[in-house]
Parts: structure tokens; C-alpha cells; sequence
């Protein structure tokens, strides 16, 4: 591991050691947030995947009652009952926070009925297949969520490893290097200076004998 470019003195050295602390407590933090981002994402996966079974069974229930209905009725007067739609749905975005990120959070309002055409001329599958995607509106827009905050919480796991990785075997390991190499170079300078100062003292007292 590549060691840091400084300058080994100890004012170096101490801002070394301050950096080393932040950069290893920092790691903890981003390793805690990481394990509750996979926690939070486990969940969240097992729950759309639950309501997905869910409404692909009752989407698939809903389309075959559909196509007894347009079985069962000439093909436009199935369009001209679905040609004047009285309902009117809305859809209200809000925010919500899941360990730090920001995700959308669905509400559905609707108001009206579905069945603004002639019942006479209509079969009854064809209400109850209207009835059925009626129902099944919510819950789509219920998955339509989920999915859409599994991939943001996938992108800010992918965003937290890198940031954890890049502290774990690239930053704490260079400046512990840069700390032990300093530290080193400190002590071979200092046993330097205390042989020197031997020397002269030496020299000195051997001056003073002559």
C-alpha cells in the first residue's frame, strides 16, 4: 500500500493520527449504515416480491374475466362502454427516508364509479373484470413503489461499499503506513541526535581532560 507523500516531522504525524481516528471512525459508521441498508433491503425485496406474486395472480384473474367479457359481447360495444370514463384518479407524491435516502412514497385517491355504461348491453363478466382491475389499481402503484425504492436503496448499498471499501484497504491502511513510517523516521532522528550529542559531549569532556 502506497504511503502518503509528507514530510516526517511530529507536526505531521499528529495531524496523521487525528485523520487515521476520523477516517476509522467514519468506517464504522458507514459499515453500521451499510448492514442496516442490507437489513432495510432484504425486507423490502421479500415484501414487493410477496405482492408481486400477489397481483400477477390477480392481473392474470382479472385479463381472463376480461376476455369472457369481450367474448361474450361484440367488440365495439365493449369499447364504447370503456369510451367515457368517470372516474378520476390521482396520484399524490410524497417523501420518505429510509436510512438517509430519499424515496417516493404513492398515494392513490379515486373518485367516480367504473361502470358509466348500459348494463343491458353489457355482460356481467365485464363488471366484474372492471371491478377487479378497480381493486388491483393501489396495489400496483403499491409495487410501482416498492421496486422503485429496492433500486434506489440497491444504488446507495452499491454508493455506501465503495465509500466503506475505499476507507477499509486504500485510505486507513496508507495513513497507518504514513504513521509508521513517520513514527520510524522520528525515532531513527532522534537516536541520531542522542548519538551526536554523545559525541560532542564526548569530545568535550576529553577537551577538558588534556
Amino acid at each position: 500500500m502506497a504511503r502518503i507523500q509528507v514530510n516526517p516531522n511530529r507536526m505531521e504525524l499528529l495531524k496523521l493520527r487525528k485523520r487515521a481516528a476520523i477516517a476509522e471512525r467514519g468506517h464504522k459508521l458507514l459499515k453500521d449504515k451499510l448492514d442496516e441498508l442490507m437489513k432495510q433491503f432484504m425486507v423490502l425485496v421479500q415484501e414487493s416480491r410477496e405482492l408481486r406474486r400477489e397481483v400477477e395472480s390477480r392481473l392474470a384473474d382479472a385479463h381472463l374475466i376480461f376476455a369472457i367479457a369481450r367474448s361474450e359481447a361484440i367488440t365495439e360495444e365493449v369499447e364504447e362502454s370503456l369510451s367515457v370514463p368517470t372516474v378520476n384518479l390521482e396520484v399524490e407524491v410524497e417523501r420518505a427516508n429510509i436510512m438517509g435516502v430519499r424515496v417516493p412514497h404513492f398515494e392513490v385517491r379515486m373518485e367516480g364509479d367504473f361502470d358509466c355504461y348500459s348494463f343491458i348491453s353489457t355482460p356481467f363478466s365485464l363488471d366484474a373484470a372492471l371491478l377487479n382491475y378497480r381493486d388491483l389499481l393501489p396495489d400496483l402503484v403499491r409495487l410501482a413503489e416498492m421496486e422503485n425504492n429496492v433500486s434506489l436503496l440497491a444504488q446507495e448499498i452499491e454508493r455506501t461499499r465503495r465509500r466503506v471499501n475505499a476507507l477499509e484497504h486504500v485510505l486507513i491502511p496508507s495513513l497507518r503506513e504514513t504513521i509508521v513510517y513517520i513514527t520510524m523516521k522520528l525515532d531513527e532522528m532522534e537516536r541520531s541526535y542522542r548519538t551526536q550529542l554523545m559525541k560532542i559531549k564526548s569530545m568535550q569532556e576529553e577537551a577538558a581532560s588534556r
